[in-house]
């Protein structure tokens, strides 16, 4: 759409002139004319409203602004458009009062700007500010705020930690919706999983339904020029409590949207009973999730929690060692993962630990080892290994350090059991849709369906023998979760 073009054209001469330093402090990131174009393409419009109001908060320039108002007009919606946008940088202001003065010449509509927080400016809640709106679309800003930031104390229901301006936009957003009203929005995807943002989710999820959902190929095409490093998504959601059956999904890997791929995927897979959202991004995805999530059990519910390594190398330098002695332990590092087993010692630095202090020292018994960190272009997310007490029965003790995770069994077969769970591709493939990052955390990891406590034993009697192997997990496991 050529208004939405040029705009984005007087845009770029903002972002010429303004460092990307400054604009980071607000967290500005510019959406694109064809990213902002399909965002538009995506709301679902009620044309038989005589008025359509519309907010777009953190409006910068206003592209969205443009994209959405043109979609609509040049669908042959003639009622007016009451548009409102929220933006506090002194900077970008003048330059989104000259454009909406454009879009208003072009298209009729009224209009705000409102100068004010957009979060500090309401009371999340309250009566007074909430169905406002029947559509709001938006690319909120991206900036982690401290826990005790007036924004971050201004809404504790979504709250834990530090938060994400953008969801804390979002969330008031929701509020400000009106019942059957669409929100169109363009975030990263770090909500999706975990429990920094379980609040959040429990909120979006007692107000609204995921009807949409668009994944980036590649993250740079999204904010063109900005070297953007989070995995960037378009989501939108309905404010209603009834579930649709399916949720749409596409994809794109061109800048311009011209390979949109799409299918339809079942909405109790995509949105687990846990509240955790899975970018799946074919049919082959999402069947094996939909295959796992039959399970009712997770590694906490049957006595197997998985937990972060115990000892941060480089806070404990007094108490590690490269030699061995009577008074050392082994201490466990990511390097000793190979071939599906702990082997150790390798000769690495710090691999021994000197210490009787109990809170640096863990049983030497049964374990299962996840790598916490891999490198994204690797095959594998889970990469983990077995280590039996009987491989250093010299030992009381042992440790791990920090960038491990681990799985303490009580059996040999309960080891094995759980490296064909890790090993296998199915849940390889699950973590990878439930954490588009390269850190493997245990929360997640515990929060993911598991069989029972027998038939992971019995999966581990048969691969004890055989060689640790994707293909033999996957035929084990094959017989087993149907």
């Amino acid at each position: 759409m050529y208004l939405t073009k040029d705009i984005y054209n007087n845009t770029e001469n903002f972002i010429a002139e303004m460092p990307k330093k400054q604009r980071k402090e607000y967290g500005q990131f510019f959406t694109v004319p064809s990213t902002a174009d399909y965002m538009a393409s995506l709301a679902s419009i009620d044309y038989s409203k005589q008025t359509l109001s519309i907010l777009d908060a953190g409006a910068g320039s206003g592209v969205l602004s443009a994209a959405i108002v043109a979609h609509i007009r040049e669908h042959g919606y003639n009622g007016g458009i009451e548009l409102t946008c929220y933006e506090t940088d002194p900077k970008v202001l003048p330059l989104l009062k000259e454009n909406l003065a454009r879009i208003n010449d072009s298209y009729r509509i009224s209009y705000t700007i409102n100068t004010e927080n957009y979060i500090l400016s309401q009371k999340f809640g309250s009566p007074e500010t909430e169905s406002l709106y029947d559509l709001i679309i938006g690319n909120p800003p991206y900036k982690k705020i401290a826990k005790n930031a007036e924004e971050a104390l201004a809404m504790p229901e979504v709250c834990y930690g530090a938060p994400n301006l953008y969801f804390l936009f979002w969330a008031m957003a929701i509020h400000n919706l009106k019942s059957g009203g669409e929100i169109v929005y363009i975030i990263p995807r770090s909500w999706t999983s975990g429990a920094y943002f379980a609040k959040f989710r429990e909120y979006l999820f007692s107000q609204c339904v995921i009807t949409h959902l668009h994944l980036f190929a590649s993250r740079d095409k999204v904010f063109d020029g900005e070297s953007v490093l989070q995995e960037t998504i378009i989501v939108k959601v309905k404010k209603t409590t009834v579930r649709p059956e399916t949720v749409c999904i596409t994809s794109s890997s061109t800048s311009d949207f011209s390979d949109v791929r799409k299918f339809e995927a079942p909405y109790n897979v995509i949105v687990s009973n846990r509240q955790y959202v899975f970018l799946v991004t074919d049919g082959e995805e999402s069947a094996a999730l939909d295959r796992l999530s039959h399970l009712d059990k997770t590694l906490p519910s049957i006595s197997l929690p998985m937990k972060t390594g115990i000892v941060v190398d480089f806070r404990t330098r007094e108490v590690l060692r490269n030699e061995p002695s009577e008074t050392t332990y082994p201490l466990f590092y990511s390097q000793h993962i190979k071939n599906g087993r702990v082997i150790w010692p390798v000769g690495k630095e710090d691999e021994y630990i000197c210490t009787d202090r109990i809170g640096f020292l863990q049983d030497n018994t049964n374990y299962l080892l996840v790598k916490r960190f891999t490198a994204k272009e690797e095959k594998r997310r889970l990469q983990c290994g077995i280590y039996l007490q009987s491989d250093h029965p010299e030992y009381a003790h042992i440790s791990t350090q920090n960038k491990v995770n681990f799985i303490k069994c009580k059996t040999p077969e309960l080891a094995y059991g759980l490296f064909v769970l890790m090993n296998s591709s199915i849940y390889d493939t699950y973590y990878r849709i439930l954490n588009g990052s390269t850190q493997v955390n245990s929360t997640e990891i515990n929060n993911m369906p598991v069989p029972d406590i027998d038939t992971i034993t019995a999966m581990g009697r048969q691969l004890m023998g055989q060689e640790l192997t994707v293909l033999n997990c996957n035929t084990i496991i094959e017989q087993w979760i149907r």
